[in-house]
Order: structure tokens, then C-alpha cells, then sequence
């Protein structure tokens, strides 16, 4: 009998084994790979969805900047009656077409009459038509504002794209962060029930030694102590995996924005330290040079830099006369004699302000916004390069020191199975048994946290490098 509760004590005293501990777990317990997990963020996450909109907005003012080069379609009319005169009809017509570079080619029709007509509204009868063409001379031909606008509207979309993956990193890394402190939490919480039950089982085995007079009493009360600290623990870490659960739950929707919550039987990837640079799509980053050309920030900005530039060549532009030159052909529909080429309208119009102090400050105000974005660009570089070098140092120091510590584990567990062998020979104590198991949970706990270490480092270099696809 007394060899028998001493191996009680022994099996009690069994070391948490993460392969042991989930061996144990019921069947009902399903796995959500951090992979999936990621899918779902990606999908149905309100603020990825967000982050796709700007996308769409871009591209709406896009639409909206083409719009500047829409044929026109004009109608005018205005007629006055008043005691059986007419004193006017006024009907004027046109269709223009804007050109790419400032130029105008305008058709029209117009047809006026009544007793107190101006004259040089005059026309024949039938009505008079024209076909006409205006031209920029100064202002205007190079560059102008509908095609300043339409420019700025492509490089938009591109910006967008570039914040949209801004953005969606963002959110897709807090997402990362809550689930590996949800998978943090759950191994604790099974280390402290696997050494919760083994303590219970050493007080039960110590209880029935003190019976027999094997054991003084004063063994029950520390293995009670024991219990004790290993149920509180257990408590404060079953609160802990309960809040990070529910955070958890902020990053899972469902379609038409339905928030899912976390069930009970869903625990986190097992052997997620083995996938998780797949899934990040990072395991070549970690040993390999990147070049920085399409980084979503230095394209940002980059982006930004060439916005200003069309801005800087509109301020250019502002530095030339403005000279806008005007011919339209007349002629008559069916006219009872053919329309002589003499019949034109034409139309210059000059301006000009001869100090140009508002224009040269305009341009020179748009040149120091350049060179100040160029400074954040070549700055924003030098940083990106030396994070990413930080935290490919950062990992592959965390991929040795996770080696230590689970060295350390291997030889913490030896020498409390090895107390545990002197104990049933009576040549060790349940103090020591304690203490030997005590510095076994401390680096158990340290080998969850430098994992959770390794998983959120990882995830930094995803973060940072942030291409979300």
C-alpha cells in the first residue's frame, strides 16, 4: 500500500508536457489555424472593408476628373412679349468638345429675332451657324486645370492602393496580436490545470502517508499551500483567457457585418511555430535583402511627390500670358447663296500682370512642398531599412533563445524527476519537490512568453514590410 501511494505521489508530480497536456483534451475541441484566422480578418473585417473603399473613392474621382473632358451640350433661349410686340427671341445652341491640351472645337447654331434686337445679335431668317475652334497661346496649352485635375486623379488611385494596404496591415497586425495572446493564455491555462490536478494528487498521496505515520503532518499543510497557489493561479489565468477570447472576438465577422464570437471548443494552432512565416508570407525576408521600390509607404509618398509636381507645373504655367485665341466660322443653313469664307468671328483675349509676385510665390511655395515630402521619402527609407534589419536580428535572436529555453525545461524536468526518485527513497523532501517543480512552471512560463515573442516579432516584420496580399 505505501508503494502505491508513493507512486501516486510520483504520477502526480508528472511534468507538464504541452503533447501530454492536448493528448488529454476532449475530441470535441476543434483547431482555427492562424491562416484561417487571417482569412476571415481579411474578408469580413469592417475596417479592411473600409481601407478597400478608398479605393473606390479614388477611382470615383477619377470618373469624376474625366468628366472635364465630356462633350457639352448648351441651349439658350430667351423671348420677351409685351402689347403684342415682340421685342426679342433669343435662341443660342452650341456643342463644344474640350481637347486634351486646351483646346476647345465648338459648334453652334443661333437663331434671334424681334423688334428691339440688338443688332449684332442680328441673324439671317433661317437661323446662322458656326464652327469654331479656341486655342491657349499662354496659360493653358501645356498644362491646364482639367488636365492638372485628371493627372492628380490617377496618381489618387495609386495613393490609395497604397493606403489601403496601409491600412489593412494595421488592423490585420492588432488582429496577429490578439491571437497569439489568445494562444499565450490558453497554454497557461493548461500548465496550471495539468500542475493543479498533479497537485491535488500529491496531497491526496501525502494525506493517506500521514495516516500510516510515514510522513509528519506538517506535509499536508504545504501540499495544501501548494493546491492552493496552483488553483489560484488557475482561476487568474482562466480570467485571462476568457478576456482574451473576447478580444479575439472584436476581429471575427461574419458576411453583412456580423459579429461572430468565439466558441468554447475552438483552441488556437498547435504548431504554429512552424507555419507562422508561411503564413506571413516573410520566411524569405528573414534571410534575404529586399528592396524598398514598392513599399507601400515610399509609394505613398512617392505618390504625393508627383501630385505636387502637377501642382508645381500649374504654379509654372501661371508665370505666362495668358493669351486665348478664338475662330469661328458662319455660315447660313440652306442658304439661297453659297456662304462666302469671309463670313468668321474671331477673338483674342490678353491678360497679364507684369510684377508676378503672387505666381513666383505660388511656385516657389510649391517647390519647398516637394523637397519637404522628398525629405520624408529618403528619411522613411533609411528607417524601413533599419527596422526590418532590427527585426530580422530581433527574430533570429528569439529562435536561439527559444532553443535555451527549452533546454532549460529539459533539465528542469530532469531534476524534479530526479527529487521526485530521492523522495521515494526517503532521501529528499516534499519542500524540495516543491521547489524543483516551482523552477520547472517558472520556465515553462517563460519558454509561452518568449514564444509569444517569436509569434508577435514575426508578425512586426509582416507589419512593417506591409503587404497584406
Amino acid at each position: 500500500m505505501k508503494k502505491l501511494i508513493l507512486l501516486l505521489i510520483v504520477f502526480g508530480t508528472t511534468v507538464y508536457s504541452q503533447t501530454n497536456a492536448e493528448s488529454s483534451l476532449p475530441s470535441n475541441l476543434k483547431e482555427i489555424s492562424y491562416n484561417e484566422y487571417l482569412g476571415f480578418v481579411k474578408k469580413y473585417h469592417p475596417l479592411v472593408k473600409n481601407a478597400n473603399l478608398e479605393i473606390s473613392k479614388a477611382q470615383a474621382n477619377l470618373m469624376m476628373a474625366r468628366g472635364g473632358f465630356d462633350p457639352k451640350l448648351e441651349l439658350n433661349y430667351n423671348k420677351k412679349q409685351f402689347q403684342g410686340t415682340e421685342y426679342y427671341s433669343i435662341m443660342n445652341s452650341s456643342f463644344k468638345i474640350p481637347t486634351w491640351y486646351g483646346i476647345d472645337i465648338k459648334a453652334g447654331f443661333d437663331e434671334n429675332e424681334g423688334y428691339y434686337l440688338d443688332p449684332q445679335n442680328k441673324t439671317p431668317s433661317n437661323g446662322l451657324t458656326s464652327l469654331g475652334i479656341s486655342v491657349p497661346l499662354g496659360q493653358g496649352l501645356l498644362i491646364n486645370q482639367r488636365m492638372a485635375d485628371l493627372q492628380k486623379a490617377k496618381i489618387q488611385v495609386k495613393l490609395s492602393q497604397a493606403q489601403q494596404k496601409l491600412e489593412a496591415i494595421a488592423v490585420l497586425y492588432d488582429a496577429s496580436v490578439a491571437y497569439f495572446n489568445w494562444k499565450k493564455n490558453y497554454e497557461e491555462y493548461l500548465l496550471y490545470e495539468n500542475y493543479s490536478t498533479n497537485a491535488q494528487k500529491r496531497y491526496e498521496g501525502i494525506e493517506s502517508l500521514i495516516k500510516q505515520g510515514d510522513k509528519p503532518a506538517i506535509d499536508s499543510i504545504e501540499a495544501g499551500i501548494v493546491v492552493k497557489n496552483r488553483l489560484l493561479a488557475l482561476e487568474d489565468s482562466k480570467l485571462k483567457l476568457t478576456k482574451a477570447k473576447l478580444e479575439l472576438s472584436n476581429f471575427l465577422w461574419l458576411e453583412n457585418n456580423i459579429p461572430l464570437e468565439l466558441a468554447d471548443a475552438i483552441i488556437p494552432e498547435k504548431k504554429l511555430g512552424q507555419t507562422i512565416q508561411e503564413t506571413l508570407n516573410i520566411s524569405d525576408l528573414v534571410n534575404q535583402e529586399l528592396s524598398l521600390i514598392n513599399h507601400p509607404k515610399i509609394e505613398a509618398l512617392q505618390s504625393k511627390i508627383d501630385m505636387l509636381t502637377v501642382e508645381k507645373k500649374m504654379k509654372a504655367n501661371m508665370l505666362l500670358p495668358k493669351i486665348d485665341v478664338g475662330y469661328s466660322y458662319l455660315a447660313q443653313p440652306n442658304p439661297t447663296k453659297p456662304n462666302s469664307t469671309d463670313n468668321y468671328k474671331v477673338g483674342v483675349d490678353f491678360y497679364f500682370p507684369l510684377f508676378l509676385r503672387k505666381e513666383r510665390g505660388g511656385l516657389k511655395l510649391a517647390q519647398y512642398k516637394i523637397q519637404e515630402t522628398e525629405f520624408t521619402r529618403d528619411l522613411e527609407k533609411v528607417q524601413l531599412t533599419n527596422k526590418i534589419s532590427a527585426q530580422k536580428t530581433e527574430i533570429q535572436s528569439l529562435t536561439k533563445q527559444q532553443k535555451l529555453i527549452n533546454n532549460l525545461v529539459t533539465d528542469y524536468d530532469t531534476m524534479l524527476k530526479s527529487e521526485v526518485r530521492l523522495f521515494t527513497l526517503g532521501e529528499s523532501s516534499l519542500f524540495l519537490i516543491n521547489t524543483r517543480e516551482n523552477n520547472l512552471v517558472s520556465a515553462q512560463l517563460s519558454q509561452i512568453a518568449l514564444e509569444n515573442r517569436f509569434y508577435t516579432s514575426n508578425s512586426e516584420l509582416y507589419k512593417i514590410m506591409a503587404n497584406p496580399n
